[in-house]
């Protein structure tokens, strides 16, 4: 490494002051899981790292009429233990459950992830179909962005120089609604998945409601599958069906060849991976799990 001053504020306007001052040869550090990764290849070379550990007002989960709001520096861990616990979806705890190994759950955290915006991270897909919304911070002052409108391009987001997330905000999903996260993984359980996605919905007696479709590894940001959604939205699931939302599936998504697959083989997991989760989320909306 090159040398590098390292700071650590308690106050987030000192932290945010740091950020201004250093400009783009700073880098925010959270749990560091991704940052430790960049610097070892030299992919990065701040001259200034500015821990962000000592900042209350990045930690903290709690509920509210809104939603629940987690905290930047929550850890991967932290929401795993939310499992079972009122007003939490059971799809972002079985997401973040899924995240590589337990030392990885223990050391990311649920901000520096989406600010990292590696369009392979499991995360984003249950916050996609959850419409979760991330509240920024920085020298203007605050502001909430959708999470589908965050992610710009490969490892790029909407954040502006000096500014920081201070909480992401996942809205109650409608009573009665289910969800399901399905990914493919080509190497071992810890690794990237292949293709992944999240779906969210409800029943209004054999009617598909409320559906939400996120992938992950499937183009150059996490995304919404729209297309999908309105397919489904207000119909009776049945094999046709499914099979038809598969192949649109396989069409919106737009992945690059890579070591875990080429682009064609991916678009083809795409759809089967859609119709494994629509079937699984099905079966708990039906179980009322």
């Amino acid at each position: 490494m090159n040398e590098v001053a390292w700071f650590r504020p308690h106050q987030l306007e000192e932290a945010l002051a740091l950020l201004e001052q250093y400009g783009e040869e700073a880098r925010p550090v959270a749990g560091g899981s991704a940052l430790a990764l960049l610097l070892k290849q030299r992919l990065v070379q701040p001259r200034a790292l500015i821990s962000l550990a000592g900042l209350a007002e990045l930690r903290g989960i709690r509920q509210e009429p809104d939603g629940l709001h987690l905290g930047a520096l929550t850890t991967h861990a932290e929401v795993e233990r939310l499992a079972g616990t009122a007003g939490v979806p059971p799809l972002l705890v079985e997401t973040y459950r899924r995240v590589a190994t337990r030392r990885v759950r223990n050391q990311a955290t649920v901000g520096g992830g989406l600010a990292h915006a590696d369009p392979a991270q499991d995360p984003p897909a249950a916050l996609l179909a959850l419409e979760a919304r991330v509240r920024l911070v920085g020298p203007r002052g605050e502001r909430i962005v959708p999470l589908d409108q965050f992610f710009v391009d490969y490892y790029e987001t909407v954040l502006q120089p000096g500014e920081l997330i201070r909480e992401v905000i996942v809205p109650p999903p409608p009573s009665g609604s289910a969800g399901a996260y399905v990914k493919f993984l080509s190497r071992s359980v810890d690794d990237y998945a292949t293709v992944a996605v999240a779906v969210q919905l409800g029943l209004e007696g054999r009617v598909l409601t409320g559906v939400r479709v996120a992938f992950i590894a499937a183009g150059p940001t996490p995304r919404r599958a729209r297309e999908v959604e309105t397919l489904l939205e207000g119909e009776v699931p049945r094999v046709g069906l499914l099979q038809e939302a598969g192949q649109l599936a396989s069409q919106v998504v737009e992945p690059l060849d890579d070591s875990r697959g080429s682009a064609a083989y991916k678009r083809e997991m795409a759809g089967v991976m859609l119709e494994r989760a629509v079937r699984l989320a099905v079966e708990r909306a039906r179980s009322g799990q």
